[in-house]
Parts: C-alpha cells; sequence; structure tokens
C-alpha cells in the first residue's frame, strides 16, 4: 500500500476575463513570460498540446546559466475556461480551477508536493510563480 502525497495548494485573485486568463495560463509565448519563481530566473522554451493526452513542456533557467531542468506532463483533463488536470513527469497530480467571480478570476491550483524539498519552500516557489502569473496576465 502506497503512502498518499501530501497536497499543496496555491491560488490568487486576477482581475481580468477568464478569455485572458486562460489565454495567459496555456498560450506558450505568455507561459515564457511568467513562468518564474524570482528575476534571477527564466523560461526560454514552452510548448502546450492542451488536450487530454497533450504534453506541455517547458525549460525553465537561471538566467546566469548556471542551472536549468525540464518541467513537463501530460493533461488528463481539460474543461475550457474552468479546469485544468495533470500528470507531472515523475507522476505527480495536479489540478488548476478557474472561478469567474464578477470582473476577476479566481485560480486554485494544487498540486502533490515532491519528497525534495520542505512542503513551505514548494507552497513559496508555486505562489511565487502564480503572482508572476497574476501580474503578467493582469499587464495585458
Amino acid at each position: 500500500m502506497s503512502t498518499p502525497k501530501t497536497s499543496i495548494t496555491v491560488e490568487t485573485q486576477v482581475k481580468a476575463t477568464i478569455e485572458k486568463v486562460w489565454d495567459s495560463w496555456t498560450n506558450s509565448k505568455h507561459i515564457t513570460q511568467w513562468n518564474q519563481a524570482s528575476p534571477d530566473w527564466h523560461t526560454p522554451y514552452a510548448e502546450n498540446d492542451l488536450r487530454i493526452g497533450g504534453l506541455f513542456k517547458s525549460t525553465m533557467a537561471a538566467k546566469d546559466g548556471s542551472m536549468s531542468f525540464d518541467f513537463w506532463g501530460t493533461y488528463t483533463n481539460v474543461i475550457p475556461h474552468r479546469m485544468i488536470e495533470y500528470t507531472m513527469g515523475d507522476d505527480r497530480k495536479a489540478k488548476i480551477i478557474f472561478e469567474e467571480k464578477g470582473s476577476e478570476v479566481k485560480v486554485i491550483e494544487t498540486f502533490e508536493a515532491e519528497g525534495e524539498n520542505s512542503i513551505e519552500l514548494q507552497r513559496a516557489g508555486w505562489q511565487a510563480i502564480l503572482d508572476s502569473f497574476k501580474k503578467h496576465t493582469e499587464s495585458l
């Protein structure tokens, strides 16, 4: 019997239409603009095949060239403008819910923690990326 994985949830409220939020979240040209946890990192490459069974991949890299890694996975459920579920390359699961709230969209992201970094560090990193997404999307 396997041990249940710890889930972590991060969220934000974006002042934009659901169409703009969805496009910013799913379009590779936007993903490369917001997918970083700090100013010294960036995403020079992203591809996204947003459909059940489709693959996504983004390369996250330190701007000084000292380190990079690919973040990838497979979509398991996609409901346009409402929800995305996927399995990461290491078999962890994630779910993103998009809730329209008047002129804003609440984005709720839940993911299974990995065992290498602390829960607090993972939560802070994913929240920083979500905050970067909010800032980028609201600037469009």
